[in-house]
């Protein structure tokens, strides 16, 4: 699942990620709401696979032992405004769970990501303007 936040100021995004970098050490291994343990958080970079060439600085990644993950990424930031992007996936081992309702399943996963990021403290939202 993604949460959109548009619109949000393009320095005040670059301070989140910026504070989740700085912070990859500190979460590494730490258990957090629900029981998600973070066994990696870094920075992303993506390798074409035609021609090898690498883009560095992709986004931010946490991976929980359970198989879940969150990503960050930023978009649009060569204007003003920036879109911060959260990408939420769940790892869910018990079947007569896999028929709950998205926002339901990832609740407790977004508590995490915001948690992870401050994200309404650095952008001021509280609610993401697009889900999908």
């Amino acid at each position: 699942m993604r949460y959109d936040y548009e619109g949000v100021d393009k320095s005040r995004a670059e301070a989140m990620v910026g504070h989740m970098t700085s912070s990859f050490a500190a979460v590494t291994g730490q258990c957090l709401a629900g029981g998600y343990t973070v066994a990696v958080a870094d920075e992303f970079q993506y390798v074409d696979p035609v021609d090898g060439s690498v883009s560095s600085h992709q986004g931010v990644r946490y991976l929980f032992t359970d198989g879940s993950r969150v990503i960050f990424r930023l978009s649009g930031t060569a204007g003003s405004g920036a879109t911060v992007r959260m990408y939420l996936e769940k790892y869910e081992a018990d079947r007569s769970k896999l028929g709950s309702h998205p926002l339901e399943a990832l609740g407790v996963l977004v508590q995490v990501a915001l948690e992870l990021s401050d994200l309404e403290k650095f952008t001021g939202r509280k609610e993401p303007t697009v889900i999908t």
